[in-house]
């Protein structure tokens, strides 16, 4: 070839690949194994260059493990149960499975052309049967474990949709798809018993070494160990059956303060007051709003003032009012809460709004203000002046007052002290079509019965329609009717489906055995197990990674997992973005309108049609509504893969965000176009020339610091090196002999990043076999060992020049060298010679 030419080269050494079954993972125990996976995509039909940085970054380290030896295993999957597709289905008529699976399609013929080293023989998707039937064998094995349960719980209910949102889904009070005022309602639902493990998953954090620790804070706080106390404030008066409202606090030290209790509006008390019209009118008005705490928190906070009293735990003659508040959820604790307003913005606000007593428990050291509109809180670890307090405490932080206030309260009865942890159960049950049916049968006689697992899969059905709102499996004329598995009379299935976190939450252990007949094959699974590396956005530090850690435990509970795979991901990584310009102009009435990077020139900043100048928002997320999308299949086709993996490896450390620019782009190609000719010109120079061992040394330092930076998920620092040793490269004298070897060590330590283009250089070169199979090139340590230094050479306090000389060089030596450089020379004919200070191995100062 002329010239460098992805377009023919890059389909080639994928078939080269695929054909020799390169990617396949293989069971082997005389090798090392490692384990790499991205948390894999939803299938919305397209990838994004975001899909490309993430995707690369785990081919790099598949690629590179491969080379050092180790049996490799990259699969890839589609995480395809959800909503979109049932959007889909009612917009355009088609079922959700048919839009899935050409989504599907679409995103893997785009992918492929990337050249990732995937092993696609494990490939799977979420709504696969075969995949859906073992996470329905796992429910099973759940529920006889009592690790899924079934219980009566608050949600938030879309009454259009009509289907329970996940508080993710309610957005501004409202139904992300519908946009309907979302409503809390009581409904029975499927629970994972989550919160029984939350202090081993709390604890196991510790031990999480390889994983950001902004991800184990976020961890941590979403499981929200805490100790506290639960306190009965006995009513003044027994009302509706109830003698007392237990309350569970973490701050009792605050008690002094107390002026009122609140009751969540799902409390069993105000549910039994709601004979009372205006109290049922007020619950009900509570209940349309969710059940997040963000929610809560930005709710306008109201009460409604029940008429009872309790009495205070420690004075007893002290009465405070209890009152319903919008703001306390049943959830949380006991689902009451006395209030401090002192001590608390959301209790100062409600009680100013309803004329309710403010009065401090302390002061912070010095200070006897009363508070104003803000409420004191200091920090927990604070020293603060506690105000006659009951168990006599004087100066102390509030960690130290709340335990102390425990434990002299439990000494004389008036509470119990508790750890509780923050974390609820999680609950499963979705009102959907498209999701993994939940595997049990709702017999008249037998009550709840767990389906046979000879019967599994439960498989959607094909015809249904989505000409109503709801689930469409509740009105399917044969779907829903079975005979009892207990005792064969007429029964009906559960027409809920599983929450799609569920189906992300064991993929990484099925695709350790996709095609197992049980959930996992027990070999297998301690072979592969764990995930080495996993490699995702930070988006689901929280969630998908604490369900699956949930899930490793209940699923060797069950024997489908090792012991030592209960925390499945040992090492993870969470990766920037891929940003891009936003390019705006204006309608008449002022509003944004955007355009696509290919329908602007950046330079003259206008649009190419109209030459209407355009407004630049820099380094924004890539977002399909602002048009600030870069298409991969564009990028590929335009340069080829490499320049596409090349560019997203360089420039910026993969943890952080990476614009991606036109400029950037051009650049990376050209430099992976100038490798090639330089490899041309190697392999046609004559046998001639100087200098092997400075090449050679160079070509040792740079398999150490790429293999550093590899191992390290310094990427763009081994991307650097590389772009380094190939100027060295560029300028060397060394023969062609030595070239030779070191273009060859080139294309191999670029492989990871670039392998087309590494194919073909190793092969120009006669490298042996494909360079996707050679070993990993290893430094020789004698040729990192530096010889001479380069001593930079300061003239009155600016670098003007540099001498390289032998390390045991003396001081004496040096400076002789340093008075015939041609700079110094120069530079003393403006003057005499002041101070010539040489600093061994460092730098030299002429001062004239």
């Amino acid at each position: 070839m002329s010239r460098y030419d992805p377009a023919t080269t890059e389909p080639k050494w994928q078939k080269a690949w695929e054909e020799a079954g390169l990617f396949k993972a293989r069971h082997d125990p005389s090798k090392p194994k490692y384990y790499v996976l991205e948390m894999f995509p939803y299938p919305s039909g397209r990838i994004h260059i975001g899909h490309v940085r993430n995707y690369t970054m785990g081919d790099v380290v598949a690629r590179y493990k491969r080379s050092t030896g180790h049996a490799v295993l990259h699969p890839m999957g589609w995480d395809a149960f959800g909503l979109p597709a049932e959007n889909a289905a009612i917009a355009g008529g088609i079922h959700p499975k048919d839009w899935t699976y050409a989504n599907i399609a679409a995103m893997k013929d785009q992918m492929k052309p990337l050249g990732f080293s995937i092993d696609w023989s494990r490939e799977f998707a979420t709504c696969d049967p075969e995949y859906y039937g073992q996470q329905q064998a796992l429910f099973l094995d759940f529920l006889e474990k009592g690790l899924v349960y079934r219980k009566n719980a608050v949600v938030n209910w879309d009454p259009v949709d009509l289907t329970v949102l996940a508080n993710e889904q309610v957005i501004d009070g409202k139904g992300w798809r519908s946009g309907a005022p979302v409503e809390r309602r009581e409904l029975t639902q499927w629970f994972f018993r989550i919160s029984a493990q939350a202090g081993d998953l709390l604890d196991a954090i510790d031990g999480l070494d390889h994983w950001p620790e902004k991800v184990k804070l976020m961890q941590r706080n979403w499981i929200g160990k805490s100790r506290g106390i639960e306190i009965p404030f006995a009513l003044s008066a027994p009302a509706h059956g109830f003698d007392a409202v237990a309350c569970y606090s973490t701050r009792p030290d605050t008690l002094r303060g107390a002026s009122f209790l609140a009751i969540s509006p799902d409390h069993p008390l105000a549910k039994a007051l709601e004979s009372d019209p205006a109290v049922a009118e007020f619950n009900a008005e509570c209940r349309k709003t969710g059940t997040s705490e963000e929610a809560l928190e930005k709710a306008e906070k109201r009460g409604l003032d029940t008429g009872l009293k309790v009495r205070h735990p420690v004075w007893p003659d002290k009465l405070l009012p209890v009152w319903i508040g919008n703001f306390v959820l049943m959830d949380y604790g006991t689902g009451a809460v006395f209030g401090c307003p002192a001590h608390d913005q959301r209790d100062l606000d409600f009680a100013r709004k309803y004329g309710l007593p403010v009065e401090n428990a302390f002061f912070m050291p010095g200070q006897t203000e009363p508070v104003g509109d803000e409420a004191l809180v200091p920090l927990k670890s604070e020293p603060v002046d506690y105000i006659d307090h009951f168990a006599g405490l004087t100066r102390a932080t509030s960690e130290e007052g709340i335990e102390k206030t425990i434990d002299w309260m439990e000494a004389r009865g008036l509470g119990t002290g508790q750890v509780r942890f923050r974390l609820r159960d999680w609950g499963l049950s979705r009102q959907r079509f498209w999701g993994a049916p939940i595997p049990v049968v709702h017999c008249p006689t037998c009550g709840v019965v767990p389906e046979k697992k000879e019967n599994l899969p439960i498989r959607l059905p094909d015809d249904v329609t989505f000409d109503r709102p709801g689930n469409p499996l509740d009105w399917h004329p044969t779907w829903r009717d079975v005979p009892c598995p207990k005792c064969g009379a007429p029964a009906q299935r559960e027409t809920d489906t599983m929450d799609t976190f569920v189906d992300s939450s064991w993929y990484f252990a099925r695709f350790t055995a996709p095609h197992a007949k049980a959930p996992t094959d027990p070999e297998e699974a301690a072979y592969w197990m764990n995930v080495d590396q996993y490699i995702g956005g930070i988006e689901h530090a929280i969630l998908h990674l604490l369900y699956s850690r949930f899930f490793a435990r209940a699923m060797h509970q069950c024997g489908h997992l090792p012991a030592s795979a209960i925390e499945p991901f040992d090492a993870l990584f969470t990766q920037g973005m891929v940003t891009h310009e936003i390019y705006q102009t204006r309608d008449a009435s002022g509003r944004p309108v955007y355009h696509l990077p290919e329908d602007v020139d950046p330079v003259a900043k206008i649009v190419k049609a109209t030459g209407e100048p355009i407004e630049v928002i820099p380094s924004a997320k890539m977002s399909k509504s602002k048009k600030n999308v870069v298409d991969p299949v564009e990028i590929v086709s335009a340069y080829g893969a490499d320049t596409a993996r090349w560019f997203v490896m360089s420039d910026s450390p993969p943890e952080r965000d990476v614009e991606w620019t036109a400029s950037g782009a051009d650049a990376a190609n050209r430099h992976l176009a100038r490798v090639w000719r330089m490899a041309s010109e190697i392999n046609n120079a004559p046998e001639r020339g100087s200098g092997d061992e400075e090449l050679m040394r160079a070509m040792h330092k740079c398999i150490h610091e790429v293999t550093q930076g590899i191992e390290g998920f310094a990427f763009n620092v081994s991307v650097a090196k590389l772009y380094a040793f190939t100027n060295t490269l560029a300028k060397s004298k060394a023969g062609r002999g030595a070239k030779r070897e070191a273009m060859q060590t080139l294309a191999q330590l670029m492989s990871p990043m670039v392998p087309h283009l590494a194919e073909e250089v190793w092969a120009m070169l006669g490298g042996k076999g494909l360079v996707a199979e050679a070993e990993w090139p290893e430094a020789d340590p004698a040729m990192l060992v530096e010889d001479s230094v380069t001593l930079p050479i300061q003239i009155n306090g600016k670098r003007r020049s540099e001498i390289t000389v032998p390390k045991d060089m003396s001081k004496d030596q040096i400076e002789a060298l340093v008075m015939q450089d041609d700079w110094v020379k120069r530079s003393l004919e403006a003057g005499p010679l002041k101070k010539l200070i040489v600093v061994p191995g460092r730098i030299v100062n002429v001062v004239i």
